[in-house]
């Protein structure tokens, strides 16, 4: 398993390549790959901050990342996240499971984007034509959490 946040942009597909490269016996690979997107409800997006604790973030998404692989009896899981300055169109992250089915990796996949997107301890702000607005996770992203947790994937 390998779990990097990083300062530089990345490319995805160069590491998934990696990533798959070294798993020639699983039978699915399942990816998601979000962008910092360059528009919202108040017009164009300049740019996004994700804030962190260096060290401990790490040490908390590999404990869950953790956690998901061994749920799922996944081969290998591999989490990419940007820190720091992000422009419109750049990946922030990149999430990839391999497994022997597919089942498997999509639901890894979904649990641990809504780990990501609810609980993971970073903290966004958008710079908006407004000014810098602090990004906080929806009720919807909370509600597709819960769902995991009882349906116990």
């Amino acid at each position: 398993m390998r779990v990097e946040l990083t300062p530089q942009a990345f490319a995805p597909a160069e590491a998934l390549h990696d990533f798959q490269a070294r798993h020639q016996g699983a039978g699915a690979l399942v990816s998601f790959t979000g962008f910092c997107r360059g528009v919202c409800a108040d017009g164009a997006v300049s740019w996004l901050d994700l804030e962190h604790y260096p060290g401990f973030t790490e040490r908390e998404i590999t404990r869950i990342a953790e956690s998901i692989a061994n749920k799922h009896a996944l081969l290998d899981l591999l989490v990419v996240h940007r820190v720091g300055r992000v422009r419109p169109g750049e990946a922030i992250v990149l999430v990839a499971a391999l497994s022997i089915h597919r089942a498997a990796s999509f639901a890894a996949i979904e649990s641990l984007m809504d780990y990501l997107k609810t609980d993971a301890p970073f903290w966004k702000r958008e710079m908006r034509p407004g000014g810098a607005v602090w990004i906080e996770p929806t009720e919807q992203d909370y509600l597709r959490r819960a769902a995991h947790e009882e349906r116990g994937s």
